[in-house]
């Protein structure tokens, strides 16, 4: 089962904090938009939308958020940021922020590390533990396993790693964007996708750290500006209690 955990799992994490990620896919439907407005000729954008749209964006959000990358509107500029750091039982973290006042979101993330037994770390300090991937998960269902890797490596993916209940596809970052737009084309039920940094390198801590760990995990996912957290756990964090 690994880091992904189950398709339940994941969906019952995405319902609880559906309000915040809609503030985290908006801004990520913003930054895309400023390469152009038009999905159709903007792969990033079109992923972004197709991720919004899968926990139920309201269109009038999405539209909006558009128009704020495009300055159709006026809108927040937003920053990219990276953070390493590491968590309880010695666990690398790399949070990514995209935000609108870097002092403010510095600030944050450092207390926050300080506060739940984590260390802020200087940029290159655990990044060599994970290699960028495209992570794409299918739920397995009554999906044939040769159908979706025939279907995956055409598609221009590089592996696919079958858990108990789903279909995990690795890409490079740069073909992520055109995989992703095949396998929604073709049909397929994409439960959760994204560029993530996936560890070369994993981590077991105990189960005292374990819950320090997904406090800490928990507290920065919460926060507005941070728009994702990976880890080198090889937990599952949504089931730890």
């Amino acid at each position: 089962m690994g880091r992904h955990g189950t398709i339940a799992g994941r969906k019952a994490a995405q319902d609880s904090k559906r309000a915040a990620l809609f503030t985290k896919y908006a801004k990520t439907i913003t930054v895309a938009a400023k390469d152009g407005g038009d999905p159709e000729y903007n792969a990033s954008l079109r992923v972004a939308i197709e991720k919004a749209k899968s926990i139920g964006m309201p269109n009038d959000n999405i539209t909006r958020a558009i128009k704020k990358g495009t300055g159709e509107i006026e809108g927040a500029s937003y920053d990219e940021l990276k953070f390493e750091g590491y968590g309880a039982g010695g666990v690398a973290i790399i949070v990514d922020c995209l935000t609108d006042n870097t002092n403010r979101t510095t600030s944050a993330v450092r207390s926050l590390f300080d506060k739940h037994g984590g260390n802020l770390g200087t940029p290159g300090c655990v990044t060599y533990m994970f290699d960028r991937k495209g992570v794409i998960i299918l739920e397995k269902g009554d999906l044939d396993e040769d159908t979706v890797m025939d279907a995956a490596l055409e598609a221009g993916a590089e592996d696919m790693i079958t858990n108990e209940d789903n279909f995990q596809i690795l890409t490079d970052p740069s073909d992520y964007p055109a995989v992703d737009d095949a396998l929604r084309k073709a049909g397929f039920e994409i439960v959760e996708s994204e560029v993530e940094y996936v560890p070369s390198v994993e981590s077991t801590p105990d189960e005292k750290d374990l819950k320090k760990l997904k406090k800490l995990v928990t507290f920065l996912e919460d926060n507005d500006d941070v728009q994702n957290v990976h880890t080198n756990c090889a937990v599952d964090l949504d089931e730890v209690e």
